[in-house]
């Protein structure tokens, strides 16, 4: 099959776009370009590409053909321009931000993020002269009210990492347009197959592509999306100059084998998570539970307007708190306790001890992050040996 693939399906594109294994000496797979720098034919194309005349590579941690292939095909599933590959989610999250701010600027953030972001802001960017300021993204009204002159950027992960709350990407997308802001989301819970916020209106998209994007838990990565002006700039400043957060062309490489079964694979989490968080809104040990695929969701109409599946990802409490939450998940023993996400394998982990403990107590209480929330990363196994699993966990809970 050509290249060319912009009118076909998100899963041909996902598997064949901007590659001709006739043009690669008939590979199937795409070649590796394992080397950190690259010839020119003249001191003038050289010259040229450093100059940015010429696309040519010259040196990996600015491009490589492998990591360009991947970052064409994950710029068409977002439907954007233009995306760079980076070594990790915060790699692409620190060198947009760092690109996009200066010292007076504001960014107006998402109330809940996930752990090493918040901290990267607070702690990081924060105490260069950056103003840090959060609001409810699914409050139209109050995101008109945090706005200000200096506000550059608006910033926020829908789902929130962990508590699943959604902002109202159109929404959030119109006013900061209106105020001369770039909009940024991270997607990494929904993937393009489920929501695709350039669509809706962001600038940007980030992703960490340890997720659900790769799939399978052996490596690190991160992307960015969007229009290629911003994209140039990111690549050129935030990466080149200012974090150096390259992504390797092997890791490149297996990227890509996992997006060839995006769309299988999120299927699959998206209805075994429905199945079980159906199930423990029933169970009487349950106080509270966070899923956009349930009708009591209370942000269900806007899931429903912007996702097109809810997600493979659950949040709950349990009404012995804190310590029954910790029996729960001592008890499992098919849901692996660890970190990360988007993984054959399912998850579970504490947020507050993990994932958010750079947060205070205090922080996370403000900010909705209750110490006895659990998350669920619901993986690929057999749906009914998942829930003999939370089944047993839940009566050792008690």
């Amino acid at each position: 099959m050509s290249g060319s693939t912009k009118q076909t399906g998100f899963a041909t594109r996902a598997i064949h776009h901007g590659y001709d294994p006739l043009a690669h000496g008939g590979a199937l797979v795409p070649p590796i370009y394992q080397s950190a720098t690259f010839a020119f034919p003249t001191v003038e194309y050289g010259a040229a590409c450093f100059a940015g005349e010429e696309a040519g590579h010259f040196y990996s941690r600015i491009s490589n053909p492998t990591l360009n292939l991947l970052e064409q095909r994950i710029a068409s599933l977002e439907n954007g321009e233009a995306a760079l590959a980076l070594a990790s989610g915060m790699g692409a999250i620190t060198s947009t931000l760092w690109t996009l701010l200066r010292p007076g600027d504001e960014i107006l953030l998402g109330s809940t993020l996930y752990g090493c972001t918040f901290a990267f802001l607070h702690h990081g960017i924060g105490e260069f002269g950056v103003k840090i300021k959060h609001v409810d993204m699914a409050d139209l009204a109050a995101v008109e009210a945090a706005i200000s002159p200096a506000t550059r950027v608006i910033y926020f992960e829908s789902p929130a990492n962990p508590n699943m709350h959604l902002a109202d990407i159109a929404g959030v997308a119109s006013i900061a347009h209106r105020h001369n802001a770039l909009l940024v989301v991270d997607n990494t819970y929904c993937t393009p197959y489920l929501q695709r916020p350039l669509e809706l209106g962001a600038d940007l998209v980030v992703h960490s592509a340890t997720k659900y994007l790769s799939g399978h838990g052996d490596i690190t990565a991160g992307l960015v999306v969007g229009a290629k002006a911003l994209v140039d700039r990111i690549r050129l400043e935030g990466l080149k100059d200012m974090t150096g957060s390259v992504l390797s062309p092997h890791d490149a490489s297996l990227l890509m084998r996992g997006m060839k079964t995006l769309n299988l694979r999120m299927d699959r989490h998206c209805a075994s998570a429905q199945q079980l968080a159906e199930f423990l809104a029933r169970q009487p040990e349950v106080e509270l539970i966070h899923y956009p695929g349930l009708a009591n969701f209370p942000q269900y109409a806007l899931a429903q307007r912007q996702m097109s599946q809810p997600g493979g990802m659950i949040a709950f409490e349990l009404k012995g708190g804190i310590s029954a939450g910790r029996r729960f998940m001592n008890a499992l023993q098919l849901f692996s306790r660890a970190v990360s996400l988007g993984d054959a394998e399912s998850l579970a982990q504490h947020p507050a001890s993990m994932t958010h403990s750079s947060y205070t107590p205090e922080e996370r209480a403000h900010y909705g992050i209750s110490e006895g929330l659990v998350r669920l990363s619901v993986g690929l196994e057999d749906f009914a040996d998942l829930l003999a699993d939370v089944q047993q966990a839940l009566k050792a809970s008690a």
